[in-house]
């Protein structure tokens, strides 16, 4: 297994075979609106996914925690413009409490290498 930007609490991304698992994603600049923050959240996806091999392309599922059920059609814009067409993933999208109360939205990646 390989483990990218490790801490003693967790890794960004863990790679076991041809699969990457990559731990749920918040916005580096938790200022913005949810879709602003979506946005963030998605680059550093595509970042992290590049870095282990990876793209959208190969999404397996997504985990998507709002921090307000109600922003998920916003949330879906952004989404729908950034998924792959015929390659969506299977998502589930949940209403939690977030660690900080500044995050809109956490997305949580499988994909394949």
């Amino acid at each position: 297994m390989e483990y990218l930007e490790s801490n003693a609490r967790y890794s960004k991304a863990v790679i076991h075979g041809d699969t990457v698992h990559l731990a749920g994603q918040v916005a580096p600049d938790p200022g913005e609106d949810v879709i602003g923050q979506t946005r963030q959240v998605l680059e550093q996806v595509d970042m992290l996914l590049g870095r282990c091999g990876s793209d959208k392309s190969r999404v397996i599922s997504a985990l998507v925690l709002l921090k307000d059920m109600r922003d998920l059609v916003a949330v879906n814009t952004v989404w729908d413009a950034w998924v792959v067409p015929g390659r969506t993933p299977a998502r589930t999208p949940m209403e939690v409490r977030l660690a900080d109360p500044r995050f809109l939205v956490e997305i949580q990646i499988v994909a394949a290498r």
